[in-house]
C-alpha cells in the first residue's frame, strides 16, 4: 500500500484527516500526521519528519501531503524525500486531495495516484457562484 505522511502547520493536517476519514473512511494503516509548531525547533520539526518517514517507508511508494510550498513542512522534506525513489512531495493539501488519497492509495500505482491526488485538488479550487450564473 502507498503510505501517506501529512505534515502542516498546526493542527491542519490532523483536522484534514479526521473530516476525509468522515467521508471516505478511517485509515487503520499507512497515515501519519506531523503537526509543526512554531514552538518547535528545526531539529525538533526534522527529527519528527524523519522518524515518520521510518515508520512509513514502504515498497509501494510514500505520498507527503503539505499545507504549502515553501513553508517550514516542504523545506524540510525535501531533502528527505530526495533519496525515497518512491516518493512524491504534494503541496496545498485540500480535503478534495485528501479524500482522494485515501480512496485511491490500494488501488492505483504510485505514479497514477501521485497525479490523481493533485488533478482533484485542483478540481477543488474553484469560484461556483460564477458557474451557477451562466445557466
Amino acid at each position: 500500500m502507498i503510505n501517506i505522511i501529512v505534515i502542516t502547520h498546526g493542527e491542519f493536517g490532523a483536522y484534514l484527516i479526521e473530516a476525509a476519514e468522515g467521508i471516505v473512511g478511517a485509515q487503520h494503516e499507512g497515515l501519519k500526521n506531523v503537526s509543526i509548531s512554531a514552538r518547535m525547533t528545526l531539529e525538533r520539526v526534522r527529527d519528527a519528519i524523519s522518524s515518520a518517514i521510518v515508520e512509513m517507508r514502504s515498497e509501494d511508494g510514500m505520498i507527503f501531503l503539505i499545507d504549502m510550498p515553501g513553508g517550514t513542512p516542504m523545506n524540510v522534506v525535501l531533502p528527505l524525500a530526495k533519496d525515497i525513489a518512491k516518493s512524491a512531495v504534494i503541496c496545498g493539501v485540500n480535503i478534495n486531495m485528501m479524500t482522494s488519497a485515501f480512496a485511491y492509495r490500494q488501488t492505483l500505482d504510485f505514479d497514477r495516484l501521485a497525479v490523481k491526488i493533485v488533478e482533484d485538488g485542483r478540481k477543488a479550487v474553484c469560484e461556483v457562484k460564477s458557474l451557477l450564473m451562466k445557466k
